[in-house]
């Protein structure tokens, strides 16, 4: 195979950037910048989330079989940044950032423009990063979205020129 064109090719896939959040309940929050997601089904609605294999999120969703996928608005693109990074839980705060608990226990960033709360229902273990599939059990929105909703998240081509995934 021609790596550089599988690369280019990989690229063209547009991304959005989302901030995945979990908690076990036993003190463990995790939480990780994540752009591999896409709905699944209507009914009941699901999502599948790509996360690495390796992270702490990953091993706390695994744990706690609940999570929040937060949808990061175009002007936050700093909290994209900042769960690039490893995971601080301090002062009840998850790197600095002000969360609430969710129905089901995972933290809801006050910044993020909306979030969907998820029951894992399946995993798929399968390269580097392990597909999550998990079926929405409740839904939040900050304030009102202008305009269509897909127009207001921050997509990965809006986080600078370096700034690739996939390939």
């Amino acid at each position: 195979m021609n790596e550089e064109a599988k690369k280019t090719t990989l690229r063209m896939i547009p991304y959005g950037i989302y901030v995945l959040t979990a908690d076990d309940g036993k003190g463990n929050v995790g939480a990780a910048t994540v752009n591999w997601v896409t709905q699944t089904a209507f009914t009941p609605p699901l999502l599948a989330v790509g996360v690495k294999n390796d992270s702490g999120a990953y091993q706390i969703i695994r744990e706690s079989k609940t999570f929040a996928l937060n949808m990061l608005g175009k002007e936050h693109k700093g909290l994209a940044f900042t769960f690039f990074k490893p995971t601080r839980f301090e002062e009840g705060k998850l790197s600095g950032q002000i969360i609430r608990k969710g129905v089901s226990g995972a933290p809801i960033l006050d910044e993020a423009a909306a979030a969907v709360e998820c029951k894992v229902t399946n995993i798929l273990e399968e390269g580097d990063h392990h597909i999550i599939v998990g079926e929405v059990i409740e839904a939040h929105v900050q304030k009102p979205i202008p305009g269509r909703p897909d127009c207001a998240i921050l997509e990965m081509k809006e986080l600078g020129e370096s700034v690739f995934y996939g390939g």
